[in-house]
């Protein structure tokens, strides 16, 4: 699986994703610290890559009408960094078997 992790998210976790065997990069590792929402959510359509996110923004632009992004959107409000990767290494499983059936928003609370 291929991922864009977004600003507001630590680089840490596209780390995490690369050492789960995915292609995995941050905005700010592309040079798209200061790039809008809708430009991101392009790239990732282009890239087809999951777009990895806590902005209800992206929710918006994947539930468009023909839209073919997909989002994990993360909803579990503000954490660390190591318990936003304990969340996320608990539910891999299930996240990933829900992609990998076609599953185009992911919505992990």
């Amino acid at each position: 699986m291929k991922f864009l992790v977004d600003a507001q998210l630590p680089g840490t976790l596209a780390k995490w994703l690369r050492g789960r065997e995915c292609d995995a990069v941050h905005v700010l590792e592309c040079g798209m610290a200061q790039t809008d929402d809708l430009s991101i959510w392009e790239k990732s359509i282009k890239e087809e890559r999951i777009l990895v996110t806590k902005d209800e923004d992206f929710f918006i632009f994947a539930t468009r009408p023909k839209d073919q992004g997909r989002l994990l959107w993360l909803r579990m409000g503000n954490c660390r960094t190591q318990d936003l990767l304990t969340r996320l290494n608990k539910d891999w499983e299930i996240i990933a078997s829900a992609f990998a059936d076609g599953q185009q928003i992911v919505e992990l609370r």
